[in-house]
């Protein structure tokens, strides 16, 4: 007798196609995202693919239409993209039929992908709800918001979402919460072949180590990390979310560190390039090599936020600088062999 329903049939499935959990074995992924092999050239270790919100300025400014997304990643050199669903919110929330202009939204996105043979890497999910909220409530509702963006990432052939774990301030409050709501969507997404992922992002999110340990509670083959080079804030001035003095920092070597071992994709936050071409506040060398030590083979998402370059200079020059430093880490392995 068949008593499971076709949701939990088809999570059932999923977690035995799976070579083993985010526990028992942190680096399996369905990109294939780390690794045991060595690399047999110079070439950097892992693929580059552009974060949206790299674009961000000249969107807002209405100079780059965002359904043109796939077409200036191409001209810019890339092949893999990265969404940020905020930047769609007023093309469907508000119309006649928001379903149906969101499924619209997507046949476009997706057109345009293949018309400039861009892979669609994955979704940066936004302003959805909070899915670690005090509030059981609004969690739940936070992550059937959040569901509408798995089965678009799914549509759209991308390999994951990315989600917010900002609620409470509490540690051990906001572990249990984000346990239960990151939970709930990862079943989900589970049955959509969809991996769910936490980038730190603020708040406790930012707390690599108790992150770390949501990981390890959910203990499921879709749940990962998405670690960023920056976002290692944890408090900030009056309680702002953003832009405020930041008070509390988190190691940010040691933060990548930590998040790595169950990290399906990685950002590569860029502010300013010295005359040298280095990032001036982040060491890419040493953060590559953290990367690599994980086993990590798959994207690594270009997220510029600077304000000197223009964003089109600071994409490209953080582009040569993962090109450069990934190809010296490989070259420097290649030559102790």
């Amino acid at each position: 007798m068949l008593s499971l329903r076709l949701p939990h049939l088809l999570l059932a499935l999923f977690l035995a196609a799976s070579v083993s959990s985010c526990k028992d074995n942190k680096k399996t992924t369905t990109e294939a995202t780390h690794t045991k092999e060595n690399p047999q050239s110079g070439e950097p270790f892992f693929k580059i693919s552009l974060a949206q919100w790299s674009l961000h300025v000249p969107i807002e400014e209405g100079e780059l239409d965002p359904m043109d997304f796939a077409q200036k990643a191409s001209e810019l050199g890339f092949d893999g993209i990265e969404y940020v669903s905020a930047i769609y919110k007023n093309r469907y929330v508000n119309a006649e039929d928001p379903t149906q202009a969101f499924q619209a939204m997507l046949d476009t996105l997706k057109r345009n992908s293949e018309t400039y043979n861009v892979r669609n890497v994955l979704i940066m999910v936004d302003d959805e709800g909070d899915i670690s909220g005090s509030n059981e409530q609004e969690r739940r509702t936070a992550v059937e918001n959040h569901k509408k963006w798995v089965d678009a990432a799914e549509f759209l052939g991308a390999h994951a979402i990315r989600v917010n774990l900002f609620g409470s301030m509490n540690p051990e409050e906001w572990k249990n919460n984000s346990v239960d709501g990151l939970t709930r969507l990862s079943e989900y997404a589970a049955t959509k072949g969809i991996n769910v992922l936490v980038e730190n992002h603020g708040a406790l999110s930012s707390n690599a180590a108790l992150l770390a340990e949501v990981m390890e509670e959910v203990n499921l083959p879709n749940c990962g990390t998405l670690p960023d080079f920056g976002n290692f804030c944890i408090r900030r001035e009056g309680g702002q979310q953003w832009e405020a003095k930041c008070i509390e920092d988190y190691p940010i070597y040691q933060g990548v560190e930590e998040m790595m071992p169950y990290a399906k994709a990685v950002s590569a936050k860029s502010y300013d390039f010295n005359e040298e071409g280095q990032e001036t506040t982040i060491d890419y060398g040493k953060m590559l090599k953290i990367v690599k030590d994980a086993g990590f083979t798959g994207f690594i998402g270009i997220e510029y936020e600077g304000s000197r370059l223009s964003p089109e200079e600071g994409i490209l020059a953080t582009r040569k600088l993962l090109i450069e430093e990934g190809s010296k880490l490989n070259q420097e392995q290649i030559a102790t062999k």
